[in-house]
């Protein structure tokens, strides 16, 4: 069934085309990533949908009754109260709810006969809404919910007039989601996310009975969601079934077809020009004619674009020593007025020459100051980091607030480095800044562009060890390759602060892990990390299923206490009905194995209906195996 569609939408900003003659459909459970560059008009499109933005062309078509969940990429600084008095506000029914059942309580005890017995009924009549509703589970919804997303008592507490911009918007997915819409639309819901948010947010979606649409550039977040990618690029919109790698993958051999095609009738028209320049006053010139008609009519097939993005080289590292940074006894915090707070201790480390090294851990844990701490930008609370020989750090700071917004683009190169207008062109071309685009004010920047000047201004220094906070943070997705690219091509060292798993995946080869009060340093990659994760859980698993595999000698004790029996008859018996009951639990697992995999392969191709038959099966053979396995123990 559809919630949502539309045909041949059309929208332009001034003379500035946006997206046309796009047409789209959002049927029910519809797992939908969008991705596209900077500035393709994906939030426009979510926004025309909504019923947000007008638009110049087309028909949009939804339900009245449709119920929506929307939440923009930051939350505007609106209502009253805390944001737990916001969040709340999705309760707001059963709140009523709750005050009418204890009026109603009251006035069971203040009346008698029929007046009591009509009280009792309502109150009744209330509590049965009230239980349907899940009013008994709520606050644990909530709790959870809010929980998921980061959000802490004190965050609760904070005024909405008060709250940080990434605060804000927390809670309006967190009301967005416990109100339980048709559909959810997400416009970069990872932003403001660590990973354990990022993770409780993909279960949260995948076991959604809502359908959602999602904006983000998160291709790791994407390839767990998504079960089909809308395409906004070049003002149109394509679709493709699967998920984000599956969508790479039909993209790249669509491609590669469309420039066959394109050479082949490019090929074609040239051959036709040159057959009707040669014969249209010759013998042949009615046939030359007859061809001139026919090319006017062919559909052309459009150049392949050369995707622009930003192109970015590492240039020469000169070389430091074997240990680039090295820890000893270090306290990392920060010191007020009164009192110094600790924050973490760092095991004695040494990063060595040409190495990734990724800091990650859960938001407001202190990884920025850690960051700050081992390259000398901020003190330590005790202990020391030293630097080792030849090190020059490139340091990119989270934000990018620290280019000033009065200068222009071209101005905020040359204030870092004195080079020829020509050179200078040249250099922030490379970083998508060309044409008149060098002389826009800083302040007039996108945060992308943004975070392109900023590392533009640092890869002009040429060091020799990168220093990244959250590099990634605004950059689109093809902005995001072209600098992972860079970053395996640079020939120093890199420690970078991030929440991107897949620039994580991709470059680090060490990770220091923050958890409350320690830091952990893993020498592996990030995939590492997750097969160790993985194997921990599968050990816990298989200890907590030992006790199914060792059945107890309470059965022996049980047969010597019956000498009435027969025992060799008894132990045949009981010898037969073990192995019947054994061959049922390996067919019963065999079966679970096999389905598991039909989800898989359901669950890979979108197939909804294949995924709720193969669910319910998968539900009924755990059950028959808990029955087999507990008889087998008896």
């Amino acid at each position: 069934m559809s919630l949502l569609g539309a045909s041949q939408l059309n929208l332009h900003y001034a003379d500035i085309e946006i997206f046309s003659d796009v047409t789209l459909q959002v049927n029910e459970k519809a797992h939908i990533g969008i991705v596209g560059p900077n500035g393709s008009g994906k939030t426009s499109l979510l926004r025309v949908l909504l019923g947000m933005q007008d638009f110049d062309g087309g028909d949009i078509f939804k339900s009245d009754s449709l119920r929506v969940g929307y939440v923009p990429q930051t939350a505007l600084q609106s209502g009253f109260g805390t944001l737990k008095d916001q969040i709340s506000q999705v309760f707001q029914h059963l709140i009523q709810l709750e005050k009418d059942m204890e009026t109603s309580a009251f006035a069971i005890q203040d009346s008698e006969g029929v007046e009591q017995t009509q009280a009792e009924n309502k109150y009744s009549t209330l509590m049965d809404e009230y239980e349907s509703l899940g009013g008994y589970d709520y606050q644990n919804r909530m709790d959870r919910v809010v929980d998921g997303v980061g959000l802490s008592d004190t965050n609760l507490g904070t005024l909405v007039s008060d709250a940080s911009g990434g605060e804000r918007t927390r809670a309006a997915l967190a009301t967005a989601l416990l109100a339980g819409p048709d559909l959810l639309v997400l416009d970069e819901p990872t932003n403001y996310l660590d990973f354990k948010g990022l993770e409780w947010l993909e279960d949260f979606l995948n076991r959604s009975a809502s359908a959602f649409m999602v904006v983000s550039h998160d291709r790791f977040f994407l390839d767990r969601v998504a079960s089909e990618i809308w395409e906004i690029d070049n003002c149109r919109l394509k679709t493709y079934r699967g998920n984000y790698s599956k969508y790479k993958l039909l993209k790249s051999e669509e491609d590669a077809r469309s420039a066959k095609e394109y050479i082949r009738q490019q090929e074609y028209i040239k051959r036709e020009q040159n057959f009707i320049a040669r014969y249209h006053a010759g013998q042949r010139s009615k046939e030359a004619r007859g061809r001139a008609k026919r090319l006017k009519r062919i559909e052309r097939i459009e150049a392949p674009s050369n995707e622009q993005n930003v192109s970015i080289t590492s240039g020469f590292a000169t070389r430091t020593g074997q240990t680039v940074i090295s820890t000893n006894s270090l306290k990392i915090g920060f010191s007020t007025e009164q009192h110094s707070v600790k924050l973490f201790e760092v095991p004695d480390i040494e990063i060595e020459r040409g190495t990734t090294t990724a800091i990650i851990g859960n938001n407001g844990i202190g990884k920025t100051t850690l960051l700050k701490t081992i390259i000398g930008s901020i003190p330590a609370l005790s202990g020391s980091s030293n630097l080792g020989h030849n090190v020059k750090i490139g340091y990119f700071r989270q934000g990018s607030d620290e280019i000033p917004g009065h200068l222009t683009v071209l101005e905020a190169l040359l204030e870092i480095k004195n080079l020829s207008i020509g050179e200078a062109r040249s250099f922030l071309a490379r970083f998508l800044f060309t044409g008149e685009e060098i002389y826009d004010q800083v302040s007039s920047l996108s945060g992308g562009e943004r975070g392109r000047l900023a590392l533009s201004r640092l890869l002009i220094t040429e060091p020799n060890v990168l220093v990244l906070d959250e590099p990634t943070t605004h950059l689109d997705i093809l902005s995001r390759e072209a600098l992972e690219a860079m970053l395996k091509a640079f020939g120093g060292t890199t420690i970078f602060v991030s929440h991107d798993r897949h620039l994580i995946s991709l470059l680090a080869n060490n990770l220091l892990i923050i958890t409350e009060g320690s830091v952990r340093h893993f020498a592996g990659s990030y995939q590492d990390l997750l097969k160790e994760s993985n194997s921990n859980s599968s050990t816990k698993e298989a200890e907590k299923e030992k006790p199914v595999h060792l059945p107890p000698s309470k059965k022996t004790s049980r047969t010597k206490s019956t000498p009435n029996l027969n025992s060799a008859n008894l132990n045949r018996n009981a010898a037969s009905r073990k192995e019947d009951h054994e061959k049922l639990i390996s067919d019963l697992e065999s079966q679970i194995k096999r389905l598991e995999k039909e989800l898989q392969e359901a669950s890979n191709t979108g197939d909804m209906d294949s995924i709720t038959v193969l669910g319910i099966e998968h539900e009924e053979l755990n059950l028959r195996l808990d029955r087999a396995i507990s008889k087998w123990v008896e």
